[in-house]
Order: structure tokens, then sequence, then C-alpha cells
């Protein structure tokens, strides 16, 4: 029996790359990946979640929650992936731009300067801008048709 995949998280602003021990994979099909975790940085109050990644719509939806298990807000990473599957493997790269959805539907789209920080270095190709890009569009459409819900099921049918 295999323990599951294992996961890493790609960063290019910090430039590091972490393996995510401590994520439990809840549930994997072919189309998203649901996990749950402690913070790797804590913060004051963040404590834990529950993140999906969307293999195919290069994001992760994150429900980030206070210790008390009460929500703080969804944040919404793009991202893209590489998978190796002979050692069942997931490299989740960020594109840099992120969406935070608050509880009382407050949309806040956050580090586009991270992003331009970025392009300037060369840190991105055209390739990833306009996959960036593309699905930062695909996410946002989501929640200002109201279907943002769509996501957030994916984790909490899993809780």
């Amino acid at each position: 029996m295999t323990e599951g995949p294992v996961l890493y998280r790609k960063r290019l602003i910090p430039d590091e790359c972490v393996r995510l021990d401590d994520d439990v994979v809840i549930y994997r099909d072919e189309d998203i990946i649901v996990t749950k975790w402690k913070a790797l940085h804590p913060k004051p109050k963040l404590d834990h979640g529950y993140s999906c990644y969307f293999l195919k719509k290069n994001y992760k939806v994150s429900k980030f929650l206070f210790n008390d298990d009460s929500l703080i807000y969804w944040y919404c990473d793009i991202v893209d992936h590489t998978y190796d599957e002979e050692s069942d493997t997931y490299t989740f790269r960020d594109l840099l731009a992120d969406v935070i959805v608050f509880p009382d539907g407050f949309v806040k789209v956050v580090d586009l300067d991270e992003f331009e920080e970025a392009l300037e270095k060369e840190l991105l190709t055209g390739i990833d801008v306009r996959k960036a890009l593309l699905s930062l569009d695909s996410l946002l459409r989501m929640i200002y048709d109201g279907r943002f819900d769509e996501l957030k099921q994916e984790i909490e049918s899993r809780l």
C-alpha cells in the first residue's frame, strides 16, 4: 500500500521549493487533489486549513481557518504543476497572482506586484504569463458569476 502522492510547493519569490510533508491527502482523482494541513509559517491566528488543487484549471482553493475552526477566508492561488508518475510526485509552482474571498463575499486580487517583479526578473515565460492570466480570469469569472460555491464544495463535501 502506498502512502499517497508527494507534494511540493515551488515559489518564485522568494525562490524556494518545499516538500509538504505535513499535508495529508484526503482525496485525489485525475481532476483534483484535496488536502488538510497545518500552517507552514504560522501566523498569529492562522492555524490550519484545507486545500483543493484543481489540476486542469491551474488554481488551488484553500480554506484558511482560525484555531477554533472558524473561517478566516478562502485563499486562491494561481498555480501550475508537474507530475512524475514513477515517484507519484506533484510539484505545484506558484504563479503569483492570488485571490482572497472573505466570508462577507468581498473579493480581493493580491500579489500582482510580485507578478510584475517576476516578469521584470524574467522568472516567468510568455507561456507562464498566458497560463496565469487565463487561470486568473477563469477563477474570477466563477466568483463573479456566483459559482464559487462549486469550488468550495470540493473541500466541504470531504470534511
